[in-house]
């Protein structure tokens, strides 16, 4: 919650710690968006209830919950008052129930630490900047409760008394997909976890990818607006919803770097950070990652199909056996200091050489 996929993990929302899930789905009808959450908390408001501020409310009901965390939840539509998403300043009254919910029911698991190396970029007593390859699923899940990035910091940080190894998503505040290589910040104490996440969430931060993409995008420079959800069709997919009836508000700038003939580099610059933001935005104006299996990238979509050229692709697409997209730079206000802070990763051998080949190509007269 990217993440591109770098979609915000709200630092003081996440289901773990304090938080654990029922079983039983609440389903929430807000306009023409139907959701179904998950009850995590469940309370009724005494006949005698004064009225009362729902985060308040919640903060005394809730252990280990801060009145930030709550209101956050708030925020995020995740605090339900009889059925309805209300906001921090909503005042309980006498026998309303109230809801703490959740997109997904928590998975009751412990972390393991596991000794998985990390490219660690930089790190102080506050934060760590982490070069995560292509292939590393950034938090345990469902299907995914072991070799993940939160397993190795588990064993990086277990000898920190700061860092709470037993939450599943401990210091991270945003995240990439597991087939998306790049930078990632993780916090390292609770009061670094709250000040990046409220960067993440004020869109502060600087976040810049690069991508390869099917075709020459026209214009070769530009802004792509328009909201991301769940697609109505594919569950797995996300979708673009340009009229706003559904989904979040997401905005990408894009840039052509190179074109290469039928493919494309392109810089990408996210301005929101929605689940798939950049492979759903880059294919919703016609431009496919390359190799993007998920969005329809994995196939020869430019270019005389011949069997000499369908076998380059393919060639290709082993050489870079993933979508091809890179989180390049970083950059952030240090929860401590307020030092401005600016990273960057070089891109990995698989999209170097991608981009190689293609560029031969185009240099051979070949297209």
């Amino acid at each position: 919650m990217a993440e591109d996929s770098e979609d915000f993990l709200d630092p003081d929302l996440d289901d773990g710690g304090d938080i654990s899930a029922s079983s039983s789905p609440v389903v929430i009808i807000d306009g023409d968006d139907e959701r179904q959450l998950y009850e995590h908390f469940r309370f009724v408001a005494d006949k005698g209830q004064a009225l009362l501020r729902v985060d308040k409310f919640l903060v005394e009901r809730l252990q280990k919950s801060s009145r930030n965390r709550v209101q956050q939840a708030a925020e995020a539509g995740c605090i339900i008052v009889n059925g309805k998403p209300v906001k921090s300043n909503y005042r309980v009254k006498p026998l309303d129930v109230v809801q703490v919910v959740m997109d997904r029911p928590r998975y009751d698991f412990e972390v393991i630490a596991e000794n998985i190396p990390l490219d660690i970029v930089y790190e102080d007593d506050h934060v760590l900047v982490v070069n995560k390859p292509a292939g590393l699923v950034v938090h345990p899940g469902h299907g995914n409760y072991s070799g993940t990035l939160v397993n190795a910091l588990a064993w990086h940080f277990k000898d920190n008394p700061d860092y709470d190894v037993k939450d599943p998503r401990m210091g991270l505040v945003h995240r990439i997909d597991k087939d998306t290589s790049g930078l990632l910040v993780v916090a390292k104490t609770p009061d670094a976890k709250t000040d990046l996440g409220r960067q993440f969430f004020n869109k502060t931060t600087r976040r810049e990818y690069v991508a390869v993409v099917w075709g020459r995008p026209d214009p070769p420079a530009g802004r792509i607006e328009g909201n991301i959800g769940r697609s109505l069709r594919d569950r797995l997919q996300m979708a673009v919803f340009p009229d706003g009836s559904q989904g979040k508000h997401a905005v990408t700038h894009y840039t052509t770097i190179e074109p290469l003939g039928h493919v494309s580099v392109v810089k990408c610059v996210l301005e929101t950070g929605r689940t798939h933001q950049i492979r759903v935005h880059m294919k919703h104006i016609g431009h496919p990652l390359f190799n993007d299996a998920r969005y329809g990238g994995d196939q020869v979509l430019r270019g005389v199909p011949s069997a000499a050229y369908k076998a380059f692709v393919k060639n290709c697409m082993d050489v870079c056996p993933r979508q091809a997209l890179h989180a390049r730079t970083l950059g952030f206000r240090h929860p401590y200091t307020g030092e401005e802070m600016d990273f960057s990763a070089p891109l990995p051998a698989d999209m170097t050489t991608l981009i190689e080949r293609w560029r031969k190509r185009m240099l051979n007269g070949e297209g």
